[in-house]
């Protein structure tokens, strides 16, 4: 049976800190795509207070959520169990973005920083067991091949807008000074 909890408590933070995948979900307000994330790495998801939860947004090919976030703030966060007991926790929220002005040194263009207003938890039970086997090396092999200006240009080139359109990152700065 699942459960609502008044806040994120000392020992629902330290199972948070375990997972090594979550996922984030948002949609704008009329219409368009629906959109669900996977995120990771462990320990990506920080716990900064009772209610609030934030994780480095990096480079990838779109740029839904921010988009959904500055339309309509919505977000929800979910995390399962792979291992261990089955579980299955949701966090909903308002999310802000809070864009880095210069995404090409490390490949995070901004921080979603959501304050919870709900969370639940659920059994989980048809969620399967996974062993997990470790990071894939893609993503810092594609920064390493683009280049910090590679990498700026490419969220100028193609995290502008979401896919229906909505404004996501827009400019993004040179090389800091």
């Amino acid at each position: 049976m699942g459960k609502l909890y008044e806040e994120i408590d000392p020992k629902l933070a330290e199972w948070i800190g375990r997972q090594r995948l979550f996922f984030v979900g948002s949609a704008p307000s009329e219409g368009g795509h629906v959109n669900v994330s996977p995120k990771g790495p462990i320990g990506s998801l920080r716990i900064v207070d009772e209610h609030t939860v934030e994780y480095d947004d990096y480079v990838g090919s779109g740029a839904e959520t921010a988009a959904h976030l500055r339309e309509n703030g919505r977000i929800c966060v979910m995390l399962c169990a792979f291992e261990g007991p089955p579980r299955i926790v949701r966090l909903h929220g308002r999310g802000e973005v809070l864009a880095d002005p210069d995404p090409g040194a490390e490949g995070v263009r901004a921080v979603i920083r959501v304050h919870v207003d709900r969370v639940a938890d659920s059994c989980g039970y048809g969620v399967p067991k996974l062993d997990y086997v470790g990071d894939r090396p893609q993503r810092e092999l594609w920064l390493e091949r683009k280049t910090p200006d590679g990498v700026r240009d490419y969220v100028r080139e193609r995290n502008e807008v979401s896919l229906d359109g909505l404004p996501a990152f827009g400019e993004v700065s040179p090389a800091s000074q």
